[in-house]
């Protein structure tokens, strides 16, 4: 029998992208040839979790649009790229049969559906070496236990002690790497909308996130929202929009699956502040990336304690289950036309401001007294820019079960007069 061909294997997972990729840095610095795995697995499209899918229609578009581009751009440097669906433990078994895996370059996950994926390669391939990144994150992890021996609850106290000396690595240059070794052939999966279970649908004109899903989109996007537009100098005073593509960002979509590196935005900032100047408003996005560290870090500290009811906090949390109210809720025929509307455009789109979303998961945990984790499964079906880590966190946050101890409470009406005055985005949802 000829012996096996040695190789590495780089596997995509929220990582979706060749700029700023750590794990692509590192792989071709190996000897060996190497191949790129992705693997679009059935349980990710298939599963049902507090009566809502995993990944819902919009997502599973802006992802196979995703693998699609890091398709191109790895083509772009001769990198084979096998692309598959089923089962991940299966598809590293195939490739086990074929070829001697010595290492796996990846990112490191430590929720369970992510986990669970990786005890599966482990079972598979129990000799190979792994090396892991965590470039999903803004602040690196050892940046952050030289700062403070544990997460603070508070992000507030986060924020300061990460402030007071600020470090954030450069960039992973892979972008002028080339890949030169032996060549490998692929057979690739033709995955599709109806592959993964999906009726082909129109966007919705009405959306305030038309985009496509990959890193060339993310990075136009990016361009077109600093220098070409100098929209990141009045962020903090518009991020509170309800419609059009420019009140905020959008960068959160292509953030969430890793085709956009939290350090590229960051360094795009600091270049953006030395051509136009920097103020509140550059500041304030580098506010949300924290954010979005945060919660990062509380879901690695806390693990699975992000999916119990009663949360981080462990604090009763007291709920009814009403089916018509919860109903109502997603359906958008609730008593409340702010939250109605709100509803409409993540059921129609995807997609919904962060004003919308405090605004709708307050309502749903303290007004209709539902379980949360219905709420947050809702979302985790429908929208584009799902992240376990900010998902599980916001929701728990305002069920009063995380890292807040006020217990608030949105009142729709007033943050309509406040946000929407002259009832636009209520009319551009309910008037259709």
């Amino acid at each position: 029998m000829p012996e096996k061909q040695k190789i590495n294997i780089l596997w995509f997972t929220k990582d979706l992208r060749a700029r700023d990729s750590e794990s692509l840095y590192n792989i071709m610095q190996e000897s060996l040839p190497f191949l790129a795995v992705y693997v679009f697995d059935d349980r990710d499209f298939g599963r049902i979790q507090f009566g809502s899918r995993k990944t819902g229609k919009y997502r599973a578009r802006f992802l196979l649009e995703t693998v699609q581009d890091l398709k191109g751009n790895l083509k772009g440097k001769d990198i084979p790229f096998l692309i598959k669906q089923g089962n991940t433990g299966s598809v590293f078994k195939e490739l086990s049969d074929t070829f001697d895996i010595v290492k796996i370059f990846c990112q490191q996950e430590w929720t369970r559906e992510e986990k669970e994926k990786e005890d599966e390669v482990r079972n598979v391939l129990p000799a190979a070496a792994w090396e892991k990144s965590y470039s999903q994150f803004l602040v690196h992890p050892l940046f952050v236990a030289g700062t403070m021996d544990k997460i603070p609850m508070m992000f507030t106290t986060f924020r300061q002690k990460i402030e007071k000396n600020l470090l954030i690595r450069p960039e992973f240059a892979s972008e002028n790497l080339r890949y030169d070794k032996s060549g490998i052939a692929v057979q690739n999966d033709e995955v599709t909308l109806e592959s993964l279970g999906y009726e082909n649908f129109k966007t919705d004109t009405r959306t305030a996130f038309p985009f496509n899903g990959g890193e060339t989109q993310a990075l136009k996007r990016l361009e077109s929202y600093f220098s070409e537009t100098r929209n990141l100098s009045s962020y903090k005073d518009t991020r509170n929009g309800l419609t059009g593509t420019d009140y905020s960002s959008k960068f959160s979509a292509w953030l969430a699956d890793g085709s956009l590196s939290a350090v590229s935005v960051y360094h795009e900032i600091k270049k953006y502040e030395q051509e136009f100047g920097s103020n509140e408003s550059t500041y304030w996005l580098v506010f949300e990336l924290f954010w979005r560290d945060f919660f990062r870090y509380v879901s690695m500290e806390y693990k699975d304690l992000i999916f119990r009811k009663n949360g981080i906090g462990k604090k009763q949390y007291v709920w009814e289950h009403d089916d018509e109210l919860i109903r109502q809720w997603k359906e958008g025929t609730t008593d409340s036309d702010f939250i109605n509307a709100n509803m409409l455009e993540l059921k129609n789109t995807g997609w919904m401001s962060n004003r919308g979303r405090q605004n709708v998961a307050s309502y749903f945990c303290k007004v209709l007294k539902q379980d949360w984790r219905i709420g947050a499964a809702y979302f985790e079906e429908l929208l584009i820019d799902y992240d376990v880590h900010s998902n599980y966190g916001n929701w728990m946050y305002l069920a009063g079960v995380g890292n807040d101890n006020r217990d608030r409470i949105f009142n729709p009406e007033k943050q309509a007069e406040m946000y929407d005055p002259n009832q636009e985005f209520i009319q551009l949802w309910l008037q259709n």
